[in-house]
């Protein structure tokens, strides 16, 4: 078993994730948490942190963005503030609750709470309203007990996870959270905007493109698309020995740790990519892997990092054997 897996197994052995939001770097990090804390106590903004408990229900809604149509909070002084979901927020599911969100009010680096600083929870005073476009039947609600601050509270869930802001985003329409693969969550996942129809990762198309990674010339996938910290970061892809007939074999804590390359969109290539060897499958949960001649596209969680600020570009899974199969560098 890989040291990702065991590393898994313990947490939800002890029922502890490490709470932590990405690493932002020197006097850039400082002004950003500290101009969104100062637009907390004058206009609102989408960056402010949570203080406060709920007085009424929190009403959600859907607005068109250039990754298609998602959810953003739908009344009130965050009206049109983008919302987001953590993939590795699965593990408290899967582990039914053992393990704590992998946003919540452990220590991290910035010093400041991941739920209600960093990454604001979605919190309501009853049950959350539908607005135009959303889905009211995958609306709802989960206790949370780890707010700083605050009593217990009701935190706004869709399609089973639990709603966030981000504390880069300032004002309705900013998605600098978009498709953030995040490098110091514990586990680490990747922030999505959401697609109100099904509950889905709104991730717009995907973006691929060959690089050289300490020599080796790998097939990469472009993330953090808006982040300013690092944008448009790109990660190297792996394929997976055990996937037949363009199937996907990883599943459940697999893709948590191996997570699929996703698109919702026409897909884009840029230098040493033969366009007519990308394709798509549909997993189980409807969600769209991209593929490359045929197999399925993966990342590893232990390559994620920003650029200066932690880690470094890498190909830690190359040919690293799981209880999944064997992952490997697509063959170019």
């Amino acid at each position: 078993m890989s040291r990702i897996v065991s590393r898994l197994a313990a947490a939800a052995l002890v029922a502890c994730t490490v709470s932590a939001l990405l690493v932002t770097s020197g006097i850039g990090a400082t002004n950003a948490l500290a101009s969104s804390t100062v637009a907390g106590q004058s206009d609102p903004s989408c960056a402010d942190p949570v203080t406060s408990a709920p007085t009424g229900p929190a009403t959600v809604s859907a607005a068109s963005t250039p990754y298609g149509r998602v959810l953003v909070e739908g009344s009130g002084e965050y009206a049109g503030c983008s919302l987001y979901v953590l993939t590795s927020d699965e593990l408290h599911a899967l582990t039914s609750g053992a393990v704590q969100f992998a946003c919540s009010d452990n220590a991290n680096v910035l010093g400041k709470p991941c739920d209600t600083v960093l990454w604001p929870a979605l919190l309501t005073a009853g049950a959350p309203i539908a607005g135009p476009g959303v889905n009211p039947t995958l609306l709802g609600t989960v206790t949370r007990t780890d707010l700083p601050g605050l009593p217990s509270a009701e935190q706004v869930t869709y399609a089973g996870l639990p709603l966030y802001r981000f504390f880069l985003d300032e004002t309705p329409g900013e998605t600098e959270g978009a498709n953030l693969f995040d490098p110091v969550t514990s586990p680490a996942g990747t922030w999505y905007l959401v697609d109100p129809a099904r509950g889905l990762p709104a991730v717009g198309g995907a973006h691929l493109q060959v690089e050289s990674v300490g020599g080796t010339d790998v097939l990469a996938a472009t993330m953090n698309n808006d982040f300013s910290v690092f944008p448009d970061a790109s990660f190297p892809t792996y394929t997976l020995s055990t996937d037949r007939g363009h199937r996907s074999a990883c599943r459940g804590l697999c893709a948590l740790v191996w997570q699929p390359v996703l698109t919702s969109g026409q897909l884009a290539v840029g230098p040493g990519v033969d366009e007519k060897a990308l394709g798509i499958i549909v997993r189980p949960d409807g969600t769209h892997q991209v593929t490359y001649n045929g197999r399925p596209l993966y990342l590893f969680v232990e390559d994620a990092y920003i650029k200066g600020i932690t880690g470094t570009q890498s190909i830690k899974g190359a040919g690293l054997t799981t209880p999944w199969g064997v992952f490997n560098l697509p063959l170019l």
